[in-house]
């Protein structure tokens, strides 16, 4: 504020009031009261203050300098005044020059609304001026929609070590696991029961997806593998080469036969399904690329990395569309709306929502301190966020809500350490929550049926949300 004051007000407020007394007024190399020495342009002269349309009064943007407007005459004293007194906000705000942008936005001298002659007031009669000058209404959260929450309602255990992925098959009847022991483990759904396990990695099983299409299951791991498993005859028939180092997630295009692969090699290769060919590889990000999403819509591949960016990619063209550099840290978790278009990124700074096709920002999800490893949402608006830590926090979509919070207990024998939420899931009737887990649990939640909104109220107070105006 004081740069602001000085570069702004600071000729005005120590303008002399004529040419007969500047001597006295302006004595050599003399300082102004923010301490900056001033000196006059011709040592011994009268000085002329005029500004000949530079800094810091420009002339207006497409004003021809005529012999009228070549030459701006300084404000008078009263005028310089009145732009620098102590007035209360909401009415310098309507009356000065340059107001403070709704929401505190700060813009640097020399920006557009500096663009006006010197000592330029807003007229009472200007009501288009006033009206743009009338301070705005701080947007206030909309009361949110009412969710159950959510209990825990079964530990499934079996694997040997941290459980890093999870995938539902499209018919609700089992679900299928990646985990730090290498294996492949399939469950069934209704009972929990291990029907199957599936060896072949040689390192950490990172990603895990059942297809839609043929009845297949994809797997990526550390070992920098990519296979297609045959789950009719339960064997590898497509091995996916490529990748210079560890594959972290996969997923499949909903309408055509291609794979998308991610890589800590900053990469995300997309691949032909059946002649096992690398179509595209998608480079751009700087750093281990940690999430891939694939939608029907343009754009229709969207990845996270940790270079804290978002990427939109042109599938056909093979080339981003958009970057989105607004994270601070690293982007873990990326999830798409199953009925909006619309999707959500999960950083440790922030969870922020986006607008497709070309990541229009929507809002901040605020709360969940940890690094977020994973996210999803079901139709109902319920977005799920997995952390580090082994927290999980419930929010509802369209308010930002966050309705519940849930750390669950490790298993016993466990470290407390080795509480952490790797991946979550819907199942298909999205009735259950499945959470892979860094106690080499496999957690399952529902829905409280006997919650109802005066049991479990929403604890939501507009006035708190409102901010203060000025």
């Amino acid at each position: 504020m004081a740069i602001k004051l000085r570069n702004e007000y600071g000729p005005v407020l120590h303008m002399p009031t004529s040419k007969e007394n500047l001597k006295e007024k302006v004595p050599q190399n003399a300082s102004d009261s923010y301490g900056h020495k001033q000196y006059p342009a011709n040592q011994g002269q009268e000085v002329e203050y005029l500004v000949t349309g530079t800094h810091p009064y420009p002339p207006g943007p497409g004003v021809a300098l005529t012999a009228d407007t070549k030459i701006q005459r300084m404000p008078s004293e009263s005028a310089a005044q009145s732009l620098a007194v102590a007035l209360p906000a909401s009415q310098a705000r309507a009356d000065a020059n340059r107001p403070v942008p709704a929401g505190g936005e700060y813009r640097h001298p020399g920006a557009p609304d500096r663009a006006q002659p010197a000592g330029a007031v807003v007229m009472e009669g200007s009501n288009a001026k006033n009206s743009a000058l009338m301070a705005k209404k701080a947007p206030t959260m909309p009361k949110p929609q009412w969710h159950p929450p959510w209990k825990l309602y079964r530990v499934i255990s079996g694997h040997l070590g941290w459980v890093r992925c999870i995938a539902v098959e499209p018919g609700n009847q089992w679900f299928v696991t990646g985990s730090a022991d290498r294996t492949i483990k399939i469950w069934d759904l209704a009972s929990g029961k291990l029907k199957l396990s599936l060896t072949g990695h040689i390192s950490t099983v990172r990603g895990v997806i059942v297809s839609t299409r043929s009845p297949y299951l994809f797997s990526c791991g550390e070992d920098k593998q990519v296979k297609c498993w045959d789950l009719e005859y339960n064997k590898v028939i497509r091995h996916y080469h490529g990748h210079l180092s560890a594959v972290y997630g996969l997923d499949l295009h909903p309408t055509i036969d291609v794979l998308v692969t991610c890589s800590r090699d900053s990469t995300a290769r997309i691949w032909d399904v059946r002649t096992k060919a690398s179509v595209h590889t998608l480079s751009g990000h700087t750093n281990a690329v940690a999430t891939v999403r694939c939608q029907a819509a343009e754009p229709q591949i969207i990845t996270g990395s940790h270079d804290t960016t978002i990427r939109l990619w042109d599938l056909v063209a093979g080339k981003t569309r958009v970057t989105l550099t607004n994270h601070k840290k690293s982007v873990r978790a990326v999830v798409l709306h199953p009925r909006h278009y619309t999707f959500a990124s999960g950083s440790p700074d922030n969870i922020k929502q986006w607008k497709f096709p070309d990541g229009s920002f929507i809002q901040n999800l605020s709360g969940h301190n940890a690094i977020i490893n994973t996210l999803t949402v079901n139709s109902d608006g319920v977005l799920v966020s997995g952390a580090d830590n082994g927290t999980m926090h419930l929010w509802d979509w369209r308010t930002g809500y966050n309705f519940q919070r849930v750390h669950a207990a490790v298993q016993p024998g466990s470290l407390d350490s080795e509480s952490g939420i790797f991946a979550c899931a819907f199942d298909q009737s999205e009735s259950r929550l499945l959470t892979a887990e860094a106690d080499k649990t496999i957690k399952v939640y529902k829905e409280d049926d006997t919650a109802t909104e005066e049991t479990h109220p929403v604890s939501w107070k507009p006035e708190i949300i409102k901010r203060k105006r000025f």
